[in-house]
């Protein structure tokens, strides 16, 4: 019965893609963070559903009058740099024939993020996609946190096989990370019935988060809290739902789970630290070699006798930017790094232009809380080998589409008064501009604020 469901829900959306490209790219993430047909048991379980989806989406643009132009922000100019980099590096791996396939992997997510950069291009369309992203996580995070309370959290929670998130560590990271979008959907949510359940989701999937027992997403969510205090306008409310997630942790986890965090502190006599850091120790020394490093898949055996100070500990890498830098050199930690800078920037300038208006705060809300999962991506990340992990990549869409749309708006309020909007490069004002004239109702600046976001 799932695989049937699955299947009739996936083929359902067809006819809705063809009239409306951009319903595609809420089906995509949808299959690629749920991953609804891996649930099941059956034929589901391999069938292309999301090459499926992808593929109508591409043909439904064709003939779409939407405008299809990339919006080239400098963050999605660095991503291309990055995807281009990655070409090249695969080019001269040094395992070919491991390299190749996994290049495929991540440049059909790259893919859709552009594309789904050109279709998400308006406000209404954003706000479907943050609820599809982080429903389809909290998903796993309230069943996680059921689990864990009725279990008393002795066993770990893990995600769908054969997934991003199959893992323990892997789906412990993917929680921490929508914890705080979940928040802010609980916060810029108009449906007051609504609200207290996703707050209900919010406080699980955080106890998911320290159910998985992974030891990356308790330094996530440690290293999130103190961001998310700062981020959030209510502080006092994420005090209560952190201090009641604490308290429910600290009566649910069992004795074994404070010994295994603990083992943070004395990671020299843990080998699986140990192994880590030799893997790092490694990539460290292959991109010193190799300047454009080993190319994807490069942690092999041999690998590992030519550069690591103890050639026999042979383990992942278990990190995103040891993995970057082992397997894209300096170059392309560089890219990766400067992505996450940018991205960090623009969110900053996009919560600052729509500060003084109140009716449109949930835009800073958003660019707010997407810097708190960032947060909780690098911080766990630097504990795990997810560096191309597509949650992190729509974040960095979420951020160029809000730049998009903010400077819109103020282009079209400039254009209310007047005044030509500045060109490209030149400097922008800082103050937020009042639209005082009804804008076109087809037009993004109908619905955001004018405010100022520098260009890069």
């Amino acid at each position: 019965m799932r695989d049937i469901a699955v299947t009739f829900a996936v083929f359902a959306t067809l006819p809705f893609i063809l009239r409306r490209p951009w319903i595609g790219i809420l089906v995509w993430t949808w299959l690629g963070f749920m991953n609804p047909h891996r649930l099941a048991w059956g034929f589901s379980t391999t069938m292309p559903f999301a090459y499926i989806v992808a593929l109508t989406t591409l043909i439904a643009m064709l003939p779409s009058k939407e405008p299809k132009r990339i919006p080239w922000e400098r963050e999605s100019v660095v991503l291309l740099l990055f995807v281009g980099w990655m070409l090249v590096t695969t080019i001269f791996a040094a395992y070919p024939i491991l390299a190749w396939p996994q290049f495929e992997k991540v440049i059909k997510i790259q893919l859709m993020i552009f594309v789904a950069m050109i279709l998400i291009n308006t406000p209404e369309r954003l706000k479907a996609l943050v609820w599809t992203i982080a429903l389809s996580l909290a998903f796993y995070g309230v069943k996680g946190g059921i689990f864990t309370i009725v279990n008393g959290g002795v066993y770990r929670v893990q995600g769908p096989s054969g997934t991003f998130i199959e893992g323990n560590n892997e789906l412990g990271l993917a929680l921490a990370m929508t914890v705080p979008l979940l928040y802010f959907l609980a916060r810029s949510t108009v449906h007051g019935w609504l609200r207290p359940a996703v707050y209900l989701a919010t406080v699980l999937t955080a106890i998911g988060a320290i159910g998985t027992q992974s030891r990356g997403a308790l330094l996530g969510m440690a290293a999130m809290g103190l961001v998310f205090w700062l981020k959030a306008r209510h502080k006092f409310l994420v005090v209560v739902l952190a201090g009641l997630s604490i308290l429910m942790i600290w009566m649910i986890m069992p004795e074994a789970w404070y010994e295994r965090m603990a083992t943070i502190n004395t990671y020299q006599e843990d080998q699986s630290a140990l192994g880590r850091i030799n893997a790092w120790w490694m990539a460290f020394h292959l991109a010193m070699d190799r300047p454009l490093g080993g190319g994807f898949e490069t942690f092999q055996r041999e690998m590992f006798y030519l550069y690591a100070p103890d050639p026999s500990n042979v383990r992942d890498v278990h990190s995103i930017y040891f993995e970057v830098l082992g397997e894209h050199g300096f170059v392309g930690l560089f890219l990766f790094l400067l992505l996450a800078i940018f991205t960090w920037r623009s969110a900053s300038a996009v919560a600052r232009a729509v500060k003084p208006d109140s009716e449109h705060a949930w835009l800073g809300d958003l660019a707010a809380m997407v810097q708190v999962s960032v947060v909780a991506y690098l911080a766990a990340g630097a504990f795990l080998g997810m560096a191309y992990f597509d949650y992190y990549y729509n974040l960095v869409l979420i951020v160029v589409v809000a730049r998009v749309l903010v400077r819109e708006a103020e282009a079209a309020g400039k254009r209310a008064f007047g005044v030509a909007a500045p060109a490209a490069g030149s400097p922008r004002v800082r103050e937020a501009v009042p639209l005082k004239v009804r804008p076109d109702r087809h037009s993004a600046a109908a619905r955001v604020p004018v405010g100022s976001v520098p260009r890069s």
